[in-house]
């Protein structure tokens, strides 16, 4: 390696923010672990191509499960990183996602709203839809399309409303349409250290410009494999 700009594929970069399409198999950050992380290469990115001594601040305003994909954007001020905090803790950052899940015959209408309460088991490391009213449970919502049916999969577009742990994945597994791969929640297929769950897209206003942003990420290369009928 030449250099960590290699191992980014940068979406968008100015003094504020650095938005990254973070690959499948890598953790958004670190939290007791000496394993790779994004936010640690993206430090090293910021420190190799601004020479920067010392250490180089980034805020995590938001955070990709391990085996998704998509985009992932971080605050490179103090400033910008409680801004962009605020618009995810007011659900005014708008989140798409591209899920596949493996069902062809899904039972769920063209479009519509998923909507449960979601509790986190800490020593499972599980999240469980649970009846309304469960002791800290939090409730979940999730608009979504079905896209398109190939070979016993569905491509469904998925706007969640919420940011629960784990949201989108539990409740479409609940439904019999666990996301293809995510042997956690039932999913059968193996897929490396991926699972059918993209970040294809997020909205916001820009913390210093007010300006709205909108960062689309490409699917990885396996996904126009693997499922080339569904996308095409």
């Amino acid at each position: 390696m030449s250099s960590y700009a290699e191992l980014l594929d940068v979406l968008y970069e100015d003094n504020h923010l650095l938005a990254l399409n973070k690959p499948a198999g890598w953790p958004t950050t670190h939290f007791d672990g000496g394993e790779e992380t994004v936010d640690r290469l993206a430090k090293a990115y910021l420190k190799e191509k601004y020479q920067k001594p010392g250490n180089v601040f980034l805020g995590v305003v938001h955070r990709l499960d391990k085996p998704t994909s998509g985009v992932v954007v971080f605050a490179r001020t103090s400033k910008a990183a409680s801004r962009l905090s605020e618009q995810f803790r007011d659900g005014a950052v708008e989140k798409t996602y591209w899920a596949v899940v493996e069902a062809g015959d899904t039972g769920l209408s063209q479009w519509g709203t998923l909507e449960d309460w979601l509790l986190h088991r800490d020593a499972e490391k599980r999240v469980e839809v649970v009846p309304p009213g469960t002791p800290d449970a939090k409730p979940a919502r999730t608009h979504y399309q079905v896209k398109a049916t190939h070979g016993g999969l569905t491509l469904l577009e998925l706007r969640p409303q919420t940011g629960r742990k784990h949201q989108l994945r539990v409740q479409l597994a609940s439904r019999g349409c666990p996301v293809y791969a995510d042997a956690k929640y039932g999913g059968n297929q193996v897929f490396g250290h991926a699972i059918g769950l993209h970040a294809r897209s997020l909205s916001f206003l820009h913390p210093t410009k007010n300006e709205p942003v909108t960062l689309t990420a490409e699917v990885p290369k396996p996904w126009r494999g693997r499922f080339a009928y569904l996308l095409g």
